[in-house]
């Protein structure tokens, strides 16, 4: 604040904070900055007559929008008042080291795996003495528990590698191996989910599934949605939670609400699970982070292993889901009677295969390095894919977007001529999803389109596929695998 009392980091975004600032302002405050996170501390100095925590809190029944904040007082340095909103908050505690306080896991795993995870609308006092938390509405104690993570210091280390990207890349087929885990039966033909909170009676009685997400959940779950029609034949719609949370979308007690967060505390997919909730749906949740706020919400768990996720650029975490709804759609498939054990062995098999291939695929570095020099100076790039690759493409021009900043659009093959055709040229590659699969001939048809347009195309194809090769400028061949397991390999 002006005066040089009150510190604070925060996360999120205050959304009345213009009319905060102007009360503000008429009382005599004066600003640094444009931001939303300067009034907060402004607005706490404002109310603060002596009591630090009854200014915080005063402060925080003001404040609209999302926030995660920890705030430290000149005069009490010896504690930080914390508080959560729509934003992921947690505490780290330990013994002899002190307290920790921050928005994620892994920057206090060299510290302490037992950590507090604030839910909504709490406040606390973080001191040598440990914790203590508050309702922020009624100023009322509230008991927590603490939860033990299971990873450790060294998962988050780089172990070797120049970035956590690359070791995350790298780490795949192990995260694979982990998310199949003991959940299969390869000899019975069974999937083995007994977390999820969906036996015989209930998966017979569903009637429709809904998946909601955000970002590179929303493409692992527009796989699953393949997936879960293809095996358990039932409709699935899929919904960003984004706009999920704020439509009245119509749901029921024979409807499977699937949310699928990496951290279980992204605020659009948690909203989205309480209006679910009130609409009578079940809930499941596709998560990575143990003890974090999402598995307390949904009525049940599919965890997928990932381990700490460091990179900003999901890669790991959205291998681990794709596997997740893989299993998942061969449960309720099975369940429902509509997936043949010895198909369902067919496909445990090819799963359990897959690490060991990605493990071969990551060897070919060097012609990945070759192929990235040649598109390295193009500044726009179009990802084709179609049937189950459609998301693969979305996923893939996500990333671009995300590592590179080059522009990247994900399209459905069979939707090029209306539209995207239009774009292409020399100066605009076509990323190209074309391994063998039931609509082979049909991106195959597609990318001829592509080249008529005089564009360079990168093929994603199968190994050994010589017939195709005609038809790309450049290919990175992948292993031949069931269709329905290949987005995992693409």
């Amino acid at each position: 604040d002006h005066e040089g009392r009150v510190v604070v980091v925060h996360n999120g975004i205050i959304e009345n904070y213009l009319d905060i600032k102007e009360k503000l302002l008429a009382s005599g405050h004066e600003f640094s900055s444009e931001t939303d996170t300067e009034i907060v501390a402004h607005l706490i100095a404002y109310h603060d007559r002596g009591n630090p925590f009854e200014a915080f809190m005063s402060a925080l029944r003001e404040l609209k929008g999302a926030y995660a904040l920890a705030i430290l007082f000149r005069d009490q340095p010896d504690q930080i008042f914390v508080a959560r909103k729509n934003c992921p908050l947690l505490v780290g505690i330990t013994e002899n080291e002190g307290q920790f306080v921050a928005s994620d896991v892994a920057p206090m795993l060299s510290y302490t795996r037992d950590v507090v995870f604030l839910d909504e609308n709490q406040a606390g006092i973080v001191s040598n003495e440990g914790l203590k938390l508050f309702c922020v509405n009624t100023g009322e104690p509230i008991s927590f528990q603490i939860e033990r993570v299971e990873w450790n210091p060294v998962m988050a280390e780089k172990q070797g590698y120049k970035h956590f990207m690359m070791k995350e890349i790298h780490e795949q087929p192990d995260v694979i191996r982990n998310t199949i885990g003991t959940r299969t039966s390869e000899e019975q033909g069974e999937i083995l989910l007994e977390d999820i909170g969906i036996d015989s009676a209930r998966a017979r009685s569903l009637n429709r599934i809904v998946i909601t997400a955000c970002g590179t959940a929303y493409y692992a779950g527009l796989v699953g949605k393949y997936l879960l029609e293809k095996a358990g034949q039932i409709p699935v719609d899929i919904d960003l939670a984004s706009e999920f949370r704020y439509r009245d979308p119509i749901l029921d007690e024979n409807t499977l609400v699937i949310a699928v967060s990496q951290s279980g505390e992204t605020a659009d997919t948690l909203a989205a699970i309480d209006l679910a909730k009130q609409k009578g749906a079940h809930t499941l949740g596709i998560i990575n982070v143990k003890g974090s706020t999402m598995t307390r919400k949904v009525n049940g768990t599919l965890y997928i292993h990932a381990g700490p996720e460091i990179g900003v650029a999901s890669t790991k975490a959205y291998m681990a889901m794709l596997v997740a709804f893989q299993l998942l759609s061969m449960y309720l498939g099975r369940l429902r009677g509509n997936l043949e054990a010895e198909r369902c062995r067919e496909l445990i098999h090819d799963l359990k295969v897959i690490p060991q291939l990605i493990e071969e695929m990551l060897k070919e570095k060097k012609l990945v390095e070759e192929i990235a020099s040649k598109y390295m100076n193009f500044s726009n790039f179009l990802f084709l894919g179609r049937d189950i690759n459609y998301p693969t493409a979305l996923e893939g021009a996500l990333k671009l977007k995300e590592i590179s900043y080059i522009h990247a659009e994900g399209y459905a093959a069979g939707e090029m001529k209306h539209g995207p055709i239009a774009l292409l040229d020399k100066d605009c590659p076509v990323v190209a999803v074309m391994t063998r699969g039931p609509l082979y001939e049909k991106i195959v048809s597609n990318v001829q389109e592509s080249r008529s347009r005089d564009c360079r195309v990168l093929g994603i194809i199968t190994k050994n596929d010589r017939q195709v090769l005609h038809h790309v400028d450049d290919a990175l061949e992948v292993p031949d695998i069931d269709p329905v397991l290949s987005p995992l390999i693409n």
